[in-house]
C-alpha cells in the first residue's frame, strides 16, 4: 500500500521522514496565512459558548483579535490569529 501512496503522490511532496510515517507535505496543509478561524454555533448557549471560546484564545494567545456576530438564528464567531500555528494549536486543544 505505501508503494501505491508514493506513486499517486506529487514529485513535490518530501516524504523523507523514515520515523512519522506521514506521506503528507505539512507545507501543503498548513499556509501561512490561514489565521482566521470562523465557528458558527447555534442554539441557547450559542453565546454563552462563543465568549467562552473568546476568553480561551485570549488567554492562551493574547493578540488574537475577536469578532461576535449576532443572528437571528446562530452566532457567528470569528478569531484572527497572529499565526496560523496559532489557530492550528487553539483547535487542536478545543477539538474544533
Amino acid at each position: 500500500m505505501i508503494k501505491e501512496i508514493k506513486q499517486q503522490q506529487s514529485d513535490s511532496v518530501n516524504d523523507s521522514c523514515t520515523d512519522c510515517g506521514s506521506y503528507v507535505d505539512i507545507g501543503a496543509v498548513v499556509e501561512a496565512d490561514d489565521t482566521l478561524l470562523q465557528i458558527n454555533l447555534s442554539g441557547e448557549n450559542a453565546l454563552a459558548q462563543a465568549q467562552e471560546l473568546q476568553q480561551a484564545a485570549l488567554a492562551r494567545f493574547s493578540d488574537t483579535k475577536v469578532n461576535i456576530e449576532q443572528q437571528a438564528d446562530r452566532i457567528t464567531l470569528s478569531l484572527q490569529f497572529a499565526f496560523s500555528v496559532e489557530k492550528m494549536i487553539f483547535q487542536l486543544e478545543h477539538a474544533l
